[in-house]
């Protein structure tokens, strides 16, 4: 445990009461180390966000048991305010609970409050260590930047004099997916901005926007190599907008090489194909070359030995699996790229990566996926159920209009082609990109009603099993968020241009500030595939060439909606392992998961299926028991290889998240 975490820990003795309240207006006890720390000493924590669904949750499942003498679900609930007005909670909760109150002021007493408050909550356990060993006195707002700065994020604005210096930083600090909050970048940028070599630089831009800096680096390599007389085909990346400036990077040094070469590995940045190259090229500048079809298959290589030497391990944080899965993601997708007689002869390396990866991912849910539910989503949202919350913060921080594209069904490797086909036909869109977890069960019913309706699936227990409720959910959500009835649209089966006019009817309607859409295509070609999901990869090629996705896009943007882009689940390649053979049908039958309402049920399936498994899911309806396909495998024929959802893997787990604008 860190210092952090420990301390936090301290303030919760295991045998002291059953229930605790805890004002904690800075959602200090929402990190996902203290809250699995909470967990192992028997603590459950519910949310006050709704008193009269905590009421019921608090009478049904804990205050009923423990009246009866039983444990309940846990040793201890933990009623969780996002504020500090505890007298107003009922009197019975203030009567009998044990109260605690946290506050980043108090824990960060010599630091800056204003400064802290605008971090990221991640960054908070290493600076509380920094400010026990490091802060011998109280510090001035600007003397904290300085703190965190060194401290945090091993920057030292007063020692960026040259270009190489900046572009060092900026690239690790992209790279690393390290997060500069803007409160940090602005500072960076004044202290830099007094060197004359350096201030017509877009330096607070370039530290917060990560699409900008990419674009810029990108154009910058695709200049650079020209001096070199190297002149090729950009690979997926067209030329930049005119008003984008032609700064100016320098590859050759060391510092800034070392970071450019792994982007390239990973995807981040793109490859020019060349014909022919000069015998003076260096060997560093090679990996963004493409000279042969060697060449890409080369990546994908070096990208499964990169991915295999970093697959996440059992203590890892939520963010270290986004991170796995988009750069695993990058690598599929490449991988789908390849002719076929190249990705055969890596197929069982691709394979094999995807395999360990699922492995420890389902080690990692088991011990860590209950306490996704409850982190919070001010910065990205962790779980789809948090999108809605997300975007209602978004619209209070001024984007007043907003919409939601759920592509139904996509993974992230099929994200990463439809971005690239984007990229390839616009000038103008730049993606900030992030991913969440979906709900477990992956199934449609379970997963995309939480990402419309904001709750998890205990609350909408009566539907889970369909998806009729989703408009109704959505319309409840955004009105118990202050908007009316004609703000509100939801459409789904939007799938082809021919969608596109009666679609652009309804957003030009001028009441309209919200809107949420289904794009069901993905999901509709996965279910007829037949030749896995290289021939998926095709037909999303030929869809986005169609030019649907990137007009969707610009109807949506052009009148002044920020657009937000996830997935209620993915999917994964998975061969049959036989259907269980039971004399009662599941209440829900998927090719990678059953569900049951018996416990008897359930245990015989078991029996007859020694590759499946099952997972308690906090926050899954009592009686709704999911039982899990083993590996890559499905409940289907013996043999038959398909592309299916539902089950615990990176590729259906964890989902995109990606807002989509304009480049300004």
């Amino acid at each position: 445990m860190s210092q952090w975490v420990d301390r936090i820990l301290s303030e919760f003795p295991a045998d002291l009461a059953r229930l605790w309240i805890v004002a904690d207006p800075d959602d200090v006890l929402l990190d996902e180390q203290v809250l699995s720390g909470l967990r192992e000493r028997g603590f459950e924590m519910q949310p006050f966000e709704d008193g009269i669904v905590f009421r019921a949750e608090f009478e049904e499942r804990y205050r009923s048991a423990w009246d009866r003498g039983e444990p309940g679900p846990s040793r201890a609930l933990i009623l969780h305010l996002r504020g500090t007005q505890v007298d107003d909670l009922p009197w019975d909760y203030r009567r009998q609970a044990r109260r605690v109150s946290l506050s980043l002021s108090d824990l960060f007493s010599k630091l800056n409050h204003t400064v802290v408050r605008q971090l990221g909550s991640e960054m908070w356990p290493a600076l509380f260590e920094a400010q026990a060993e490091h802060a011998h006195q109280s510090l001035g707002e600007n003397a904290t930047k300085e703190f965190v700065l060194t401290h945090i994020f091993r920057i030292s604005p007063h020692l960026i004099t040259r270009p190489e210096d900046l572009w060092r930083e900026l690239l690790r600090i992209h790279y690393r997916e390290l997060a500069l909050p803007p409160v940090l970048a602005n500072h960076i940028s004044q202290v830099v901005g007094k060197r004359a070599i350096l201030k017509r630089l877009p330096v607070a831009d370039l530290f917060i926007q990560k699409s900008l800096a990419l674009r810029v680096v990108q154009d910058a390599w695709y200049r650079h190599l020209a001096k070199l007389g190297i002149v090729g085909s950009r690979v997926s990346e067209p030329a930049p907008p005119d008003y984008v400036a032609a700064i100016d990077i320098p590859f050759e040094h060391p510092d800034v090489r070392s970071y450019v070469d792994s982007m390239f590995l990973e995807g981040t940045l793109h490859p020019l194909l060349v014909q022919s190259v000069p015998a003076a090229i260096p060997d560093w500048a090679k990996v963004g070359l493409i000279l042969d079809p060697a060449s890409l298959r080369n990546l994908v290589v070096d990208g499964i030995k990169a991915l295999m030497a970093e697959l996440p391990m059992l203590d890892a944080l939520h963010r270290d699996w986004s991170h796995f899965a988009r750069r695993l993601g990058e690598v599929i997708s490449r991988f789908h790229a390849l002719d076929a007689a190249q990705a055969n002869g890596i197929k069982d390396s691709v394979l094999a990566l995807q395999s360990s990866a699922d492995e420890r991912l389902r080690e990692w849910v088991a011990k860590h996926y209950a306490d996704l539910p409850s982190l919070p989503a001010a910065k990205s949202p962790v779980m789809v159920h948090h999108v809605p919350r997300f975007l209602s913060m978004k619209r209070g921080s001024g984007e007043s209009k907003v919409a939601l594209l759920v592509f139904d069904g996509l993974a992230v490797d099929q994200w990463i082609q439809i971005r690239e086909n984007l990229a390839r036909h616009s000038q103008r869109l730049v993606f900030d990109e992030g991913a969440c977890f979906a709900w477990l069960p992956t199934l449609t019913s379970v997963s995309r009603q939480a990402l419309f309706s904001g709750l998890r699936p205990r609350e909408f227990a009566d539907s889970i099993e369909t998806t009729s409720q989703e408009p109704a959910l959505w319309s409840r959500f955004w009105l118990e968020h202050g908007l009316k009835a004609n703000e509100v649209l939801y459409r789904k089966s939007i799938k082809r241009n021919e969608d596109l006019p009666e679609l652009e009817a309804l957003l030009s309607q001028p009441a309209v500030k919200v809107a949420g859409l289904v794009i069901d295509t993905v999901d509709e070609i996965v279910h007829g595939a037949v030749l896995g999901k290289r021939g998926i990869a095709k037909q999303i090629d030929d869809w986005c060439d169609s030019g649907f996705v990137g007009k969707l896009m610009d109807l949506l943007l052009e009148r002044d909606f920020r657009v937000y882009i996830t997935a209620d689940h993915g999917n994964v390649e998975a061969v049959g392992s036989g259907r269980p053979n039971q004399g009662m049908a599941p209440e829900t039958r998927g090719e990678r998961v059953r569900t049951y309402r018996s416990e008897a049920l359930i245990a015989e399936a078991l029996a007859v299926s020694p590759l499946s498994y099952r997972l308690d899911i906090a926050g899954l309806p009592s009686g709704f028991m999911p039982l899990f396909a083993g590996g890559r495998s499905a409940f289907v024929p013996a043999g038959n290889q398909v592309v299916v959802h539902g089950g615990v893997s990176v590729e259906e787990l964890i989902v995109p998240f990606v807002k989509v604008s304009y480049l300004s």
